[in-house]
C-alpha cells in the first residue's frame, strides 16, 4: 500500500523592528524539524530598523529555504499575516506555522504544534500558555495581562460556545486547506485578526486543537493597545452572534458562503425536521440545500434526499444521495426526476426573481398526495418595521434583510402566492427568533424563548421571524375560510411543536 505523500510544511515569521532577535529565532528552529520544512517565509512589515538586512544576511548563510519579503508600507499585524498566508497558498504548502520574529514564542515547540496537523487530527493548532496551571505567570506574564486574557477568553468561549483555554496566543499552525476555505483576507489588519480567524474556523466547524507552550516575556516592545484590543475582540464576537441571527451587514466578520443549520426545536429547521419525523422514509427533494446539513439529518432518519443548489459547497456530495448544481432562477434541472413525496424549499423563494415559476415545477415533480414545505422570512417582523420607522432601512448579511433577497413576504402574500400556483395550504406556522444561532444558553435564554412564544401566539405577523407553509398540490377539498380585517381566528399550527393562535391583521 502506497504511503501518503509527505506534507509540505511552511513557517511564516512575522517581523517588525526585530533586528536584534530575528536571527536568534531562526537559529532556534529545532534540528529535528528543519529537514521537513519546505519554506520559511520571513515577512518584514516595513520595519524602522535593519530587520530586512538581518534577514538578507541570514538568508545567505542558512541552509533553511528562506523567502524574504519586505512590505512597502506597514500593513499591521493582521495585514502582514494575510500576505504570508496568501504566499503559503500560492506556493502549494500544506501546513503553515506562524512564528513571531521578536522571540516571544518558542521555536522549540514547533514539533508540538505540527503533530495534530501531520496526523490529520486538526485543521488548526494553537499554542496555549494557560493549559498548564500557573505556567503563564511563572513565565513572566504580567498579572494585568493574565487577568485580562482569562476574562476575554471566558467571554469569547461563552459567546462562541467553544472551550479554548486561550484565545490570545499568537503561536499558531494552520492547514493551508483550512485557510483556503475561509475569507481571512477580509479580516482586520490589526491585532484582532487572530480572534476573527478563530471565529471563521469555528463557523466552518473546523477542528481546533491546543497544545501547551512555555510563556516568555522579555524586553521586546509590545505594540498592542490593551484596552483597544479588548474592545475590538469583544465587538468581533458580539457582531458575529448578531450577524448569525440576521442582524448586521457582515462588514465586521467575513464568513464563508453557506447557510447554517438551525437545529433547535423552536427554529424553522427544527420544526421541519419534527414534521418529517412523522413520515415514513420518503423520497425528498431539498431545494437550496446549501452545504447539506439539513439533508444529512434527513438521511439519518431514513429518507432519500436529492439536493439542488447553485453552489457545490464543501461536504455536499457526502450529505445527499444525489446532488445537482443549478440556479433555481432557471428552474429545476430536468435530470432530478419526479414523484418526490416531499419537496422542501427552506429559505429559497425570497432569493428568486420569479418564485411562481419554481412553485409550478415543484407541483409537477410531487407525487400524488405529496407535500411541499416552504419557509420564508417575514418582512412584517418588528425588526424591519423598526428599521424602516427610524429611517435606517438597509440590507444585512443574513436574516430577513439578507442582501441576496429579491422578494419580500408577509404571511398574507406567501399564502396568496402558494394558492395561486395550485396548492392547497394545510398549515401556516410562524417561527420566532433564531436563539440557537445567537449562541445563548441557560435560564436566560429559556426566559427569552418563553417571552418570544407568548408574543408569537399573541401577534404572529409582528413577532414571526419566518413562516413555514405546508401545502399539497390539487384543488381544495373544502373552501379556505376568509377573515375580515380586524377579526381574529384560531388555527391549529402543529408542524412539529405546540399549538399557536394566529392573530389576523389587515396589513399583513
Amino acid at each position: 500500500m502506497a504511503s501518503a505523500p509527505k506534507k509540505r510544511i511552511g513557517v511564516l515569521v512575522v517581523a517588525y523592528n526585530a533586528a536584534s532577535t530575528l536571527a536568534k529565532v531562526l537559529d532556534r528552529i529545532p534540528e529535528s524539524v528543519r529537514p521537513d520544512i519546505a519554506e520559511v517565509i520571513v515577512s518584514d512589515d516595513h520595519s524602522q530598523d535593519s530587520t530586512y538586512l538581518v534577514g538578507l544576511a541570514y538568508q545567505q548563510i542558512s541552509e533553511l529555504p528562506i523567502t524574504l519579503i519586505r512590505q512597502p508600507v506597514n500593513l499591521g499585524y493582521g495585514g502582514n499575516q494575510k500576505v504570508g498566508y496568501e504566499l503559503a497558498i500560492k506556493h502549494g504548502l500544506d501546513i503553515v506555522v506562524m512564528l513571531h520574529g521578536d522571540g516571544q514564542y518558542a521555536p522549540e515547540s514547533l514539533s508540538d504544534l505540527l503533530g495534530p496537523l501531520l496526523a490529520d487530527e486538526a485543521d488548526a493548532v494553537f499554542g496555549s500558555r494557560t493549559m498548564v496551571k500557573g505556567e503563564a505567570r511563572r513565565g513572566g506574564m504580567p498579572l494585568y495581562k493574565f487577568v485580562g486574557n482569562r476574562i476575554l477568553t471566558r467571554f469569547e468561549n461563552r459567546m462562541l460556545q467553544t472551550d479554548l483555554s486561550e484565545f490570545h496566543s499568537g503561536y499558531r499552525a494552520y492547514s493551508v486547506k483550512a485557510l483556503e476555505a475561509i475569507p481571512f483576507e477580509r479580516n482586520s489588519d490589526g491585532f484582532n485578526f487572530d480572534t476573527q480567524i478563530i471565529i471563521q474556523l469555528h463557523d466552518m466547524n473546523m477542528r481546533i486543537a491546543e497544545v501547551p507552550i512555555p510563556t516568555y516575556y522579555g524586553d521586546e516592545i509590545c505594540y498592542v493597545n490593551g484596552m483597544r484590543y479588548a474592545f475590538d475582540v469583544a465587538k468581533d464576537v458580539l457582531a458575529y452572534r448578531l450577524q448569525k441571527a440576521g442582524f448586521g451587514d457582515g462588514s465586521r466578520i467575513a464568513l464563508a458562503e453557506g447557510y447554517q443549520l438551525k437545529p433547535s426545536e423552536d427554529s424553522s429547521h427544527g420544526r421541519i425536521l419534527a414534521f418529517l419525523d412523522r413520515l415514513p422514509p420518503s423520497k425528498i427533494l431539498d431545494l437550496g440545500c446549501s452545504s447539506g446539513l439539513l439533508a444529512e439529518r434527513l438521511r439519518r432518519r431514513g429518507h432519500h434526499v436529492t439536493g439542488v443548489d447553485m453552489h457545490e459547497l464543501a461536504g455536499i456530495l457526502g450529505r445527499t444521495d444525489a446532488f445537482f448544481k443549478a440556479d433555481l432562477n432557471d428552474g429545476l434541472p430536468a435530470e432530478i426526476g419526479s414523484d418526490f413525496e416531499v419537496v422542501v424549499a427552506a429559505d429559497v423563494l425570497e432569493h428568486l426573481a420569479d418564485p411562481s415559476q419554481l412553485l409550478n415545477q415543484v407541483r409537477d415533480v410531487l407525487s400524488p398526495g405529496g407535500t411541499a414545505v416552504f419557509c420564508v422570512p417575514n418582512i412584517a417582523h418588528w425588526y424591519p418595521r423598526l428599521r424602516t420607522a427610524i429611517g435606517r432601512f438597509d440590507y444585512d448579511r443574513r436574516g430577513i434583510l439578507d442582501a441576496t433577497h429579491l422578494r419580500f413576504f408577509t404571511r398574507r402574500s406567501i399564502r396568496k402566492l402558494v394558492e395561486r400556483q395550485g396548492f392547497v395550504i394545510q398549515r401556516v406556522e410562524p417561527v420566532g427568533l433564531p436563539f440557537d444561532v445567537l449562541g445563548l444558553g441557560g435560564s436566560g435564554v429559556r426566559l427569552l424563548r418563553f417571552v418570544d412564544r407568548v408574543a408569537l401566539s399573541a401577534w404572529p405577523t409582528l413577532f414571526g421571524y419566518q413562516f413555514i407553509v405546508q401545502a399539497t398540490p390539487g384543488s381544495p377539498s373544502r373552501p379556505i375560510p376568509t377573515v375580515q380585517p380586524g377579526r381574529r381566528r384560531s388555527s391549529s399550527l402543529q408542524m412539529g411543536v405546540g399549538t399557536v393562535s394566529e392573530r389576523m391583521l389587515p396589513a399583513n
